[in-house]
């Protein structure tokens, strides 16, 4: 239906001559000169035809399958844990029945994490460098809930300011604390870096946990996180995964192109 105009107009062009052609001229000049020509014509046009609806057929395919991505990465984005929220707002509850000055600070530090889970989090990408200001916070929240030493360093090096896909760092994150720091009585730690240039982006983290969590990482929150890679970086990324009895480091690396 979408070409039905073209076609018509071919077919009706070539109904026109052979009508012309029939009638202007002696039986044997058409069949001798002009036959071949109506015949031509009329076939001609098939082939094109049948290309037009193949074609027709492989972009309405693909738009079914976009949109059974999104879908799914609809999907996926409404499993990520939200525990953190409800563990940061016990603390904070704690925080105001003693009175802490660290409470208004919590607040404002909750309240933008969840603006921007909510709001940002369902963008098809979002700044690099909003992405590293929500791990920030979320590291900064932690390190007033659990009010413990450990060694916790997140550093960052940006060529420029890349989009991303959001939420995809925070599932290794929130691994390294809730099965690292939250564990561990002493010397824990987590190294986080993050490198962004020559249209890559390079995510490591490391931690170490105690040996009874070393089946941590076979978690939901990684699953997820594999396929929503699957989804919105195909071909275009690499997540590296090396452990011990004790650490765990992951790397991963998205093509921006």
């Amino acid at each position: 239906m979408k070409y039905r105009i073209p076609i018509l107009l071919i077919y009706g062009g070539t109904l026109s001559y052979f009508i012309y052609v029939r009638l202007g001229y002696d039986t044997s000049i058409y069949f001798k000169e002009y036959k071949e020509n109506v015949i031509n014509l009329l076939l001609i046009p098939i082939p094109v035809i049948a290309l037009l609806y193949f074609f027709e057929q492989w972009k309405w395919l693909k738009h079914l399958k976009a949109k059974k991505d999104k879908a799914e990465l609809t999907l996926l984005k409404s499993q990520i844990n939200p525990h953190f929220f409800f563990n940061t707002l016990n603390n904070l509850y704690g925080l105001t029945v003693e009175k802490s000055d660290k409470a208004p600070e919590v607040v404002l530090k909750l309240s933008d994490m969840m603006r921007y889970t909510i709001y940002e989090g369902k963008k098809d990408f979002v700044s690099l460098k909003d992405e590293i200001s929500y791990l920030e916070s979320y590291i900064e929240l932690h390190k007033i809930r659990f009010q413990k030493r450990a060694d916790i360093k997140f550093n960052y090096d940006l060529e420029k300011d890349y989009q991303i896909t959001p939420l995809l760092f925070i599932v290794m994150l929130e691994n390294a604390f809730k099965h690292g720091v939250e564990s561990l009585m002493e010397d824990a730690y987590i190294h986080v870096d993050i490198k962004a240039n020559s249209n890559k982006i390079v995510f490591q983290i490391e931690n170490n946990f105690e040996e009874k969590d070393i089946e941590h990482h076979k978690g939901i929150g990684l699953s997820n996180l594999k396929e929503r890679l699957e989804i919105t970086y195909p071909n275009k990324h690499k997540l590296i995964i090396e452990e011990t009895k004790h650490t765990y480091k992951a790397m991963l690396e998205l093509n921006t192109q």
